[in-house]
């Protein structure tokens, strides 16, 4: 039987909405999509590539604790409202994905809350690195 378990960030979106941040399921982890709120302090910055910085301060923390990092990801998506705030985030991006390579697609769409800017999940393999 694979190994299947939870990681909580203690976002209260986990709670109220019934989600977990990821899901490890053997040597896979799912990350949610995971937007720019600093869940400490549920705050959330008004510049989209601050965003994407604690998205990716966010997926690091769920990544880590499933025992692997962004050299593992395999795949990733990314999901704005705006096209034109993908672009200022493309050097953000780059630092944790840039020699990795993973598959990735951008979608236009809107968020739950109007305050988000960018939405980001992934998709990891324990030793994909």
């Amino acid at each position: 039987m694979t190994e299947r378990r939870v990681i909580l960030s203690g976002s209260t979106f986990e709670e109220q909405i019934g989600y977990a941040r990821a899901v490890v399921d053997g040597d896979w982890i799912h990350v949610s999509g995971t937007t720019g709120f600093d869940y400490t302090t549920m705050t959330i910055s008004d510049d989209v590539v601050e965003q994407a910085e604690q998205c990716l301060r966010n997926i690091e923390a769920a990544l880590s604790e499933a025992g692997c990092g962004f050299a593992d990801v395999v795949r990733v998506r990314y999901l704005l409202p705006d096209r034109a705030d993908f672009e200022p985030c493309w050097p953000v991006l780059r630092r944790c994905f840039g020699e990795v390579r993973p598959a990735a697609t951008m979608l236009v769409c809107g968020l739950a809350d109007p305050r988000m800017k960018i939405e980001i999940e992934v998709y990891a393999r324990r030793g994909a690195s």
